[in-house]
């Protein structure tokens, strides 16, 4: 009992000064629940000890030694993922809060336990990613260094003149409050492709991820909307895919009725 009131004393403290010197709640209950866990052990082995069950001891030593091979084998996921999240803890490619992607997940982080990562997801649900996949998948991080650079298409007819539509769209980005603004992240417009209905330009523009949802997916709808207006206002159109119908010489009678726009 006096072990195991001292482990949890141990692993507490390790756990409170690691997270006021490094400020990193993920690393600091992590190796603070795993000192907890290892003098737990070397107090049950110690208390069999001086009960005068060495040979208990002892024989428990030689037990697990044998049949480390047997569990390895039964729980080596178990194995993997608790080292896994040793190394994750050390590297620590994330903090609690930042959001993260690991495959098709994307959310928040909220914890890293011994066999898995606990993420919560944008629409509310909770979920446990093993530490090995963690560890082998490539993880993204959008809040890490606070910035991310979002990208669309914005389609406009041949017949529009392309650097007025580039002006208006760069004056969008230039006064929108959500955009970043500084001269380290750069927003702009490009050329990107001559598609088979309308000319494509390219809009790169800089949020601010400390706040993925409100920051980065909030700001990119708001963008779209305020440049979609604009283009309009100016008289710029933004056609729909066009389709061209060819005739071969074969119809004879081609019947064809324009509508008015009170009969649209």
């Amino acid at each position: 009992m006096v072990g195991i009131l001292i482990a949890r004393t141990v692993g507490g403290f390790t756990r409170s000064r690691l997270e006021a010197r490094s400020q990193d709640p993920l690393m600091s209950n992590f190796l603070g629940n795993t000192i907890k866990l290892v003098f737990t052990l070397v107090a049950t082995m110690l208390a069999l000890q001086t009960a005068g069950l060495s040979g208990v001891a002892g024989g428990l030593l030689a037990t697990a030694g044998v049949s480390t091979l047997v569990l390895g084998f039964a729980f080596k996921d178990i194995g993997q993922n608790f080292i896994a999240g040793m190394i994750l803890a050390f590297n620590r490619p994330f903090h609690i809060n930042d959001t993260v992607q690991v495959g098709e997940v994307i959310g928040k982080v909220k914890a890293l336990k011994f066999r898995y990562t606990h993420i919560k997801t944008f629409n509310g649900q909770d979920v446990h990613i093993p530490n090995a996949d963690v560890l082998n998948k490539p993880v993204a991080n959008y809040t890490k260094d606070g910035f991310f650079r979002w990208e669309f298409l914005v389609g406009i007819a041949y017949e529009e003149d392309i650097d007025t539509a580039r002006q208006i769209i760069q004056s969008v980005l230039d006064s929108h409050k959500s955009v970043v603004h500084d001269h380290i992240h750069e927003n702009f417009v490009a050329e990107d492709e001559l598609a088979t209905s309308t000319v494509n330009l390219k809009v790169f523009f800089w949020v601010e991820t400390l706040d993925f949802k409100r920051a980065a997916l909030v700001t990119r709808g708001e963008v779209m909307r305020d440049i979609k207006v604009s283009l309009e206002q100016k008289g710029i159109s933004l056609p729909a895919d066009i389709v061209e119908l060819k005739l071969y010489g074969k119809e004879k009678n081609f019947p064809v009725a324009l509508l008015n726009k009170r009969e649209w």
